[in-house]
């Protein structure tokens, strides 16, 4: 048994066409409605939780306000850098060395 496959190709009518294009015209609006509403629920959920952070976190917010930083520094806490110098017995400073005296 033979499967032939037909190629028909019949034209359209003028209605067909113009249903067509009015389906699309509606598949296009709906699609750019229901994305709007998404971008309105995303932007809404995005708000609601910067204002709860934001309520939550106003004690914070105040104390950081009223805080006065002192010149003092505290012995043995590292701020910011980087070692230099080694300052540790027994380690080497040597390149090469392995770090080992």
């Amino acid at each position: 048994m033979e499967n032939r496959i037909y190629i028909t190709s019949k034209s359209s009518s003028l209605l067909s066409k113009v249903a067509k294009i009015i389906a699309t015209i509606v598949l296009i609006g709906l699609a750019l409605m229901f994305s709007v509403l998404l971008f309105v629920v995303v932007v809404t959920v995005g708000a609601i939780a910067w204002g709860y952070l934001w309520w939550r976190t106003r004690e914070l917010r105040r104390q950081m306000r009223e805080y006065q930083p002192s010149d003092a520094v505290v012995e043995g806490e590292v701020i910011e850098g980087e070692v230099i110098r080694s300052e540790v017995n027994g380690i080497s400073e040597k390149p090469g060395d392995n770090g080992i005296r």
